[in-house]
């Protein structure tokens, strides 16, 4: 049969139609091929700015003979990681059985009816130091296959077993902490973590641990969140860590945005790969550590790590916003997911010789191409970046910038009866289901940029994507993703029973759960908060153990300890720029368990229509900007100058 690949939605998957392999993109339609043959299934999962996806695609998927090879004995299915994280993630769990260091292209062995019994990652074309050629290995799968049936099946019957059972019991790690209850870590359990990270510092060239290392985005938020509610010590470390980065090779001088890692400890060779993910978390971190100085806001003196980035890290982040709006954006306003590390010069596939050259270098290149799969989760951690950056900043291009990419999601990625879709390329959606993390990620997009443009249809949106994620209260499992999984895994099962983890970004669980603390500070509604609890608190001792292996949960703890404040701006409508001094000032407030909205008083109306609770009542008398600072919806007496606010923001 032919290769099936070039009329599917993933770039990636299109980018192997010319193989020799008779690929086959997820689905049933593979499956039952193996059982009609009687043949294992060879699943290659990957992602199209992986740099060896494409060393083991030229090595051997555009070999004839391998292909001959996997013709023969195998059903080989192609699959992208970003269209299917449900796929990767259950299959990477299975493989964690058979080898350690995972990465991709992970390849997969299963049976017919989708047990795993043998995985590894890349397969070189000839045994190197140890490892075998990709030829040995499915010569030696096929004899077991073949002659050993029985040993086969046994194995995969415990990954089987292992999955359902979730991820702890496939790799052998601890599971996370018991979720009995929402007692949560305070201040002290906290700190005992960020002394975690500190004695984990590089405090040579910054960073953590040693090689590779990677800008581990999640956990700076946490650490500039405690630094911001007092935690001089997380500051300094976060104002270390930020400034390193930014002045290493990890960041592109000349188009802003951020590498995927540094292959060595002084973040010297980046592995050049670009992804929306890092960047759009990265440019909330620069924004915000910008305004945690003692201009216009009390606060930590500056360090001189910061002064390291020209004393400006207001300058880095600008540059990765800018990268986002010109490097990624696609030609109908959203993000594409990745730039990929290589592109072609001289007729030559070349990684990373593209960001070697100079601007002037550059410009007589073509540009590593971009994969312009549009995710709706990873698109919105980009809306809450340009959002809440664009608002702080002063730059209403970059809140357009987000409000453009959120309405062509709300109309692309939105199914008429209100279903959420994952992933699309241009017109054309993928059938791929949305997930946890799209429905957390993208309604807390939809939050911020909501507080950014004042219109409360993005709240009234996100709120119903994190209600379509809650259960009933005795359903042990708190959230699900309303689709129940990737339909193939489910069939099988092989599909985690529940995925904690969090590598780059925010894990499902951590998604839903900001967004739903965020709508409790809006709402008032003590269901909100009580999720957001319960989904932490299931996880807390991983996090306070392993803060970068959990950053977002752990930021999540830290924003659940602090008070919850919240500071409404009310300005005149029509809004009176000519006296905006109380909004700006309201828009560089950052610390634990705040939020902060500026609104005119037509928006108002909309928000307390909408039902959100924290709007109800206020108002700007005499048509002048009025600022109220509250403390669990219980607010002080109204303020409407700029020192007046400082004044009770110091007061806590």
């Amino acid at each position: 049969m032919p290769n099936q690949l070039r009329n599917a939605v993933s770039p990636y998957l299109r980018s192997h139609a010319d193989n020799p392999v008779e690929w086959r993109a997820w689905g049933t339609g593979p499956f039952a091929e193996a059982v009609e043959r009687d043949v294992p299934v060879m699943l290659s999962i990957g992602y199209s700015t992986c740099h060896w996806c494409h060393v083991m695609a030229r090595e051997s998927f555009s070999d004839p003979e391998v292909a001959a090879q996997l013709s023969a004995g195998f059903v080989s299915v192609k699959v992208d990681r970003e269209e299917h994280p449900d796929v990767d993630s259950s299959y990477l769990a299975a493989a964690s059985a058979f080898t350690e260091g995972l990465g991709w292209p992970l390849t997969v062995f299963v049976t017919p009816e989708g047990r795993p019994f043998y995985a590894g990652t890349y397969f070189p074309p000839v045994p190197v130091q140890g490892r075998p050629s990709f030829r040995q290995v499915l010569d030696a799968v096929t004899d077991a296959w073949t002659t050993r049936r029985s040993e086969v099946d046994a194995t995969a019957s415990a990954v089987q077993e292992a999955l359902a059972a979730g991820p702890a019991s496939v790799t052998g790690t601890a599971p996370p902490g018991p979720g009995a209850g929402v007692a949560l870590p305070g201040r002290p359990e906290l700190a005992h973590a960020v002394a975690r990270l500190v004695a984990h510092e590089d405090r040579e060239h910054g960073g953590f641990g040693g090689a590779p290392k990677f800008p581990t985005a999640p956990a700076q938020l946490a650490l500039l969140a405690l630094g911001a509610g007092g935690d001089d010590g997380a500051l300094e470390l976060v104002s270390r860590t930020l400034a390193r980065m930014a002045a290493s090779p990890l960041r592109d001088p000349v188009e802003g945005g951020f590498f995927r890692y540094a292959v060595r400890r002084d973040w010297s060779e980046p592995h050049y790969e670009r992804m929306l993910y890092d960047n759009a978390q990265l440019l909330l971190a620069y924004s915000r550590l910008s305004v945690l100085d003692p201009a216009p806001a009390p606060g930590p003196a500056p360090t001189s790590a910061t002064q390291e980035i020209g004393s400006d890290p207001a300058r880095v982040a600008s540059g990765v916003a800018d990268f986002l709006s010109s490097r990624l954006r696609t030609a109908d306003g959203a993000f594409g997911s990745a730039q990929d590390s290589e592109s072609t010069i001289d007729g030559v596939r070349d990684e990373g010789g593209y960001y070697r050259r100079d601007a002037a270098g550059r410009a007589a290149l073509d540009p590593p191409p971009v994969d312009d799969k549009v995710l709706t989760g990873w698109n919105g951690l980009a809306i809450a970046a340009l959002a809440e950056a664009g608002s702080r900043h002063g730059r209403p291009d970059w809140v357009g910038t987000a409000r453009s990419a959120a309405d062509l999601l709300l109309s692309r990625h939105v199914t008429d009866d209100g279903r959420l879709l994952r992933a699309s390329v241009g017109s054309t959606v993928s059938d791929a289901v949305a997930t946890l993390e799209d429905h957390g990620l993208f309604a807390s997009g939809l939050l911020a940029l909501s507080l950014a443009t004042g219109e409360a249809r993005y709240a009234v949106a996100a709120r119903s994507f994190v209600d379509a994620c809650l259960l009933d209260d005795a359903d042990p499992r708190v959230v699900a993703a309303p689709s129940g999984g990737d339909p193939v895994l489910v069939s099988q099962g092989v599909a985690l029973s529940s995925d904690p983890s969090e590598g780059a970004y925010p894990s499902g669980r951590s998604a839903v759960a900001a967004a739903a603390l965020t709508l409790h500070q809006l709402t008032g509604e003590a269901r909100y908060r009580s999720v957001a609890g319960r989904l932490v608190a299931e996880v807390a001792g991983s996090a306070l153990d392993n803060p970068l292996a959990y950053g977002a949960a752990f930021g999540l703890l830290v924003e659940l300890e602090a008070p919850l404040t919240q500071l409404v701006v009310v300005e005149p409508s029509p809004v009176d720029r000519a006296d905006d001094g109380l909004a700006r000032r309201a828009r560089r407030v950052v610390r634990p368990g705040s939020v902060v909205a500026v609104l005119d008083e037509e928006a108002l109306v909309a928000f307390e229509h909408a039902g959100f609770e924290l709007f109800a009542g206020r108002s700007a008398p005499g048509r002048v900007p009025t600022a109220y600072l509250c403390r669990d919806f219980v607010c002080r007496l109204p303020v409407t100058t700029v020192g007046d606010l400082d004044g009770l923001l110091l007061e806590g």
